[in-house]
């Protein structure tokens, strides 16, 4: 089937319908919502079958609906309506929500059902459950929509709120009063709930110290105490603020009326506070040790049945200059304690998505901490690849992107989740050349040809098919709950296997090979070398489209390797 995404943005949900479409052999065209004009001359070229609406702002134009078959995925139950359905159901802690694929109406999200789907709702922030829950659901809803469409004679299901399973109703815009924390009254449970429900977009607004910012990413915080609104410590960027019946980690912030020359985008919450965060205490934890209840850690380390497991959790996948030194020293530090098997794992959400964007956009000079910032990713690559004594399995749990897929590559061994997404290049942000040693680790496992279509495509790639491609070593697991119970395993029964110092003693020998014909260095300056004139050369695309990114600025156009429809057209 000829089927045309009409969204947005090409955002996690759109790229996993369009990795699982396109295995199933659909014929595919993106093309971004930037106007009614452009939305109808991409219909006009690309001439399709069905139009999918993954993630809309605006309504479709009617001069489209009417003419041509149009499913609008919703983030709701059936029956729900409005902008903020998915804001609504985490500040009403409903237990039970789900994804509606209706046809495209003149009534907004009243249009007829062709299929939906539920799940129970985890206690989460709603861009995680975006990411997961509501991606999952949303598959499964499209793909019966497909199906049913293709049968021939099964017709969509009119909304009828008189029937027993139509429990949804109508929900206006979440405005910032529906969201605002009161302090001195709210317990922990109902900050978190407010805060997750305005997660990714749009932030719950708050004053801080004076400073009004928009809040983002909380955690519970069950030791520390103070008086209600009280900004307790700070960890890694994070600051810690108490609650009338304890407290809460907060990682991020943004300046809700910045100061001339002030970032107005996402920044780890110290950054954001300035001095106001200076004199609180440094409430430090190492990786090793394990807190006495609940509380947020980006890095940790846990030994189970003689392998060591190193968490790393960092927001949106970005790793900035620090973050990428402190995950690189526990990588060393883990090195150097008694073990033979390392277990990589990244986020629920994200593994890594390389640099982290923002901080560089927010610095006195981008140029420089843009090079600052691959240099240490630099460095915690190297230090994966350089480890003669341990096998090292990297556990993709959530997507990856950039230098993040290249870093898992680092590993010995690469794993991921099924429904795990990876963009494996770096060339559409400004034609990025990127670095983190990919020039050597991804040829070795695709081969020279294959590496340079990755790289040179610009799009995704689901794991299934990384894994047929070689760049991973496999995918399994339909929840999280499965992938990490199946790495767990292999990862013991690796630990347990008495050929594993054969193996090691195998890696050892072709790291000195590899070493002996081209040094790790020699690829890095090479690859560096291509960056600085990404960085500091004639050609601002880098800079542009970093801007353009952090700042959220509508497209302007769809890039010709997403619009197929333009590719036909130009060709």
């Amino acid at each position: 089937m000829r089927i045309l995404f009409l969204t947005h943005a090409f955002n996690s949900l759109s790229q996993r319908l369009y990795v699982e479409l396109a295995r199933r052999g659909h014929a595919l065209s993106i093309e971004f919502d930037i106007n009614d004009a452009v939305a109808e001359q991409a219909v006009a070229l690309f001439q399709p079958e069905l139009i999918v609406a993954p993630f809309l702002k605006r309504a479709i134009p009617e001069s489209i609906w009417r003419n041509h078959r149009c499913i609008i995925v919703h983030p709701g139950i059936k029956g729900d309506r409005g902008p903020s359905s998915l804001d609504w159901a985490i500040l009403r802690c409903e237990t039970t929500w789900g994804v509606t694929c209706l046809q495209a109406d003149a009534e907004m999200d009243a249009g007829d059902i062709w299929a939906s789907v539920e799940f129970p709702m985890r206690a989460a922030a709603k861009s995680s459950l975006y990411r997961n829950e509501v991606t999952e659901a949303a598959l499964q809803g499209i793909l019966l929509t497909i199906e049913r469409i293709e049968q021939g004679d099964c017709r969509p299901e009119p909304l009828d709120y008189d029937r027993p399973d139509v429990q949804g109703r109508w929900h206006c815009l979440m405005t910032q009063a529906d969201r605002a924390v009161d302090w001195a009254a709210d317990d922990t449970a109902t900050v978190l709930r407010k805060i997750r429900a305005g997660d990714g977009v749009p932030g719950v607004r708050d004053c801080i110290g004076g400073k009004a910012c928009y809040l983002y990413n909380a955690h519970p915080e069950s030791q520390l105490s103070g008086a209600p609104g009280e900004l307790l410590a700070r960890r890694d960027g994070a600051v810690c603020r108490a609650t009338v019946d304890g407290a809460v980690w907060i990682t991020h912030l943004r300046a809700a009326e910045p100061a001339e020359g002030e970032p107005a985008f996402k920044l780890p919450a110290t950054q954001v506070l300035g001095p106001l965060a200076e004199h609180l205490p440094e409430h430090r934890l190492l990786p090793t040790v394990e807190p006495a209840g609940a509380t947020w850690q980006e890095l940790s380390y846990r030994e189970r049945n003689g392998v060591g497991h190193l968490y790393f959790d960092f927001y949106n996948g970005a790793m900035d200059s620090e973050q990428c030194e402190r995950l690189r020293r526990a990588v060393a530090e883990a090195k150097q304690r008694q073990i033979r098997v390392l277990v990589l794992w990244g986020g629920a959400d994200f593994w890594s998505n390389g640099i982290h964007l923002n901080r560089i956009e927010a610095a006195s000079s981008p140029a420089d901490e843009s090079w600052r910032n691959i240099n240490a990713m630099n460095d915690l690559c190297r230090e994966l690849i350089e480890t003669p004594s341990l096998y090292v399995i990297a556990a993709l749990r959530g997507n990856a992107g950039a230098g993040g897929v290249f870093m898992a590559l680092a590993a010995d061994r690469v794993l991921a989740r099924e429904g795990v997404v990876l963009n494996p290049h770096y060339k559409s942000m400004g034609n990025l050349y990127g670095s983190e040693y990919w020039s050597y680790l991804l040829p070795k496992r695709v081969g020279e040809v294959r590496a340079k279509a990755l790289t040179e495509n610009r799009l995704p790639l689901g794991a299934p098919e990384a894994s047929e491609l070689g760049l991973i070593d496999g995918c399994f697991g339909e929840t999280l709950t499965e992938f990490e119970a199946l790495v767990e395993m292999e990862a013991r029964t690796l630990a347990e296997c008495s050929t594993l110092g054969e193996r090691l003693e195998g890696k050892r020998l072709r790291r000195a090979q590899d070493e002996a014909e081209k040094p790790l260095e020699e690829y890095r300056e090479e690859e560096l070398e291509r960056m600085k004139l990404n960085f500091y050369g004639f050609d601002p695309s880098y800079h542009v489209a970093r801007y353009h990114f952090v700042e959220k600025l509508p497209k302007a156009r769809t890039p010709v390797y997403l619009a197929r429809h333009r590719r036909l057209q130009a060709s």
